[in-house]
């Protein structure tokens, strides 16, 4: 027999990826134990922007003379960005949005990123997965221990094996820890496969039954549990809310796999995707052009994403983040390079959008953070630190951010 699903241990969490069968013993239905669980609740949901997308250029300060003498060919003129509030605007191929922005569930803190200096992509996601940054030993991810800071009570209430989900061949650094976590990367690839109810001896039973290690039983169940809620609701034949047009897209469809778990009722408090390819040191264009284009993809990937929850965005909060910014002037190559502070965006129902928060810096030359970046003036913890706070109600913030010094009253208040 071929089982070529992939069930295992990382850190703690327990991931879930591939395809393969239901094994007859699991006939047991834990859709019951979920369909209170995640109703009328808040969610949470974490996008990484992964290569450091160029803040400056996604929501622009076009009343800002500096940022046009520093990007003469790859600024975006000030006539074609769409403005939100006479000095910030959105990118041009970011229209999707603006709904969002105008009904207030779409808002926006700038200059905000980590305090840790380094320029290195692999180090500056570990610290923002971490929420711990410029310390490398940490083991466990600030969303997962968001989810283990979060009201006992409630939580043992409305435990199920859905309760942190990625869309991800693996487990996000993010989640990584003691909350169990599914990684899927398709979830329309689970299925049943009648050859196995043909078998009275199920090898899946006799293997977990067998083994003497408790964490693997326990991984064990969780997976089948969660294999048989997705074979029940038959993920494949999903069909999104009118409107909701997700592009074709790893991250279009990402977003459809989550907002199908969420609106299953199967008890997601918390979900992670990414989204790569924002690293252009070469010819990233201005209104067209590499950055517009995944823009354009991001942007409508969100507005489907919001359409497609319909009342379930009402409880929904989601939160992007991305390791660093760029360089606040274009290089000689029509791209930009490693830099500093970045954007963050905040959408949903208890959002107070239509606002930028956050300090802004200037782009004078004096302004610069090393004559450089755009300087950060907003730990991006703050902003997660809300998030998880109102949302999954994570209330021992020294536990979610060590070291931080994180408080309700650092809040931006982004969030009601």
């Amino acid at each position: 027999m071929s089982i070529s699903r992939r069930v295992f241990l990382r850190n703690g969490a327990l991931a879930i990826v591939g395809t393969s069968a239901i094994p007859s013993f699991l006939t047991r239905s834990v859709l019951a134990e979920a369909a209170s669980a995640g109703r009328c609740k808040r969610k949470l949901v974490v996008i990484f922007q992964r290569g450091a997308a160029d803040g400056l250029n996604i929501v622009v300060p076009h009343a800002e003379p500096s940022y046009f003498e520093m990007r003469p060919t790859i600024g975006i003129p000030r006539e074609q960005v769409l403005d939100l509030d006479g000095f910030f605007g959105l990118h041009p191929a970011m229209s999707s949005l603006l709904p969002l922005w105008k009904q207030g569930h779409l808002a926006m803190v700038h200059a905000a990123g980590s305090p840790d200096t380094t320029r290195s992509h692999f180090d500056a996601q570990d610290y923002m997965e971490s929420g711990t940054p410029g310390v490398k030993s940490t083991s466990d991810g600030w969303l997962n221990r968001a989810l283990q800071a979060e009201d006992e009570r409630q939580r043992h209430h409305d435990a199920t094996p859905f309760r942190a989900v990625a869309v991800s061949t693996d487990v996000p650094r993010t989640l990584v820890g003691r909350v169990p976590t599914v990684a899927l990367k398709n979830i329309g690839d689970f299925r049943q496969l009648d050859a196995f109810d043909r078998h009275s001896d199920d090898p899946f039973q006799e293997m977990y039954d067998s083994t003497s290690n408790s964490a693997i039983r326990g991984a064990g169940k969780e997976a089948f549990n969660a294999m048989q809620m997705l074979r029940a609701a038959s993920p494949g034949q999903y069909v999104p809310a009118a409107g909701a047009n997700y592009p074709g897209s790893p991250f279009g469809q990402s977003l459809r796999q989550i907002a199908q778990l969420m609106k299953s009722n199967y008890g997601v408090e918390a979900a992670f995707a990414d989204v790569d390819g924002w690293d252009h040191h070469h010819n990233e264009g201005g209104v067209q052009g590499q950055l517009a284009n995944r823009l354009h993809d991001f942007s409508a990937s969100l507005a489907a994403f919001w359409t497609d929850l319909g009342d379930e965005a009402e409880n929904t909060v989601l939160v992007t983040m991305s390791e660093f910014g760029r360089t606040a002037r274009q290089n000689g190559t029509g791209g930009t390079d490693h830099g500093h502070a970045n954007v963050m965006f905040v959408m949903g129902g208890p959002v107070r959008g239509g606002h930028v928060y956050g300090r802004w810096p200037g782009l004078a030359p004096e302004q610069l953070y090393q004559d450089r970046d755009l300087a950060v003036t907003t730990d991006f913890r703050r902003v997660l630190s809300e998030a998880a706070y109102k949302t999954i109600r994570a209330q021992d913030l020294s536990r979610v951010f060590p070291g931080s010094g994180m408080q309700p009253n650092l809040f931006l208040n982004v969030i009601a």
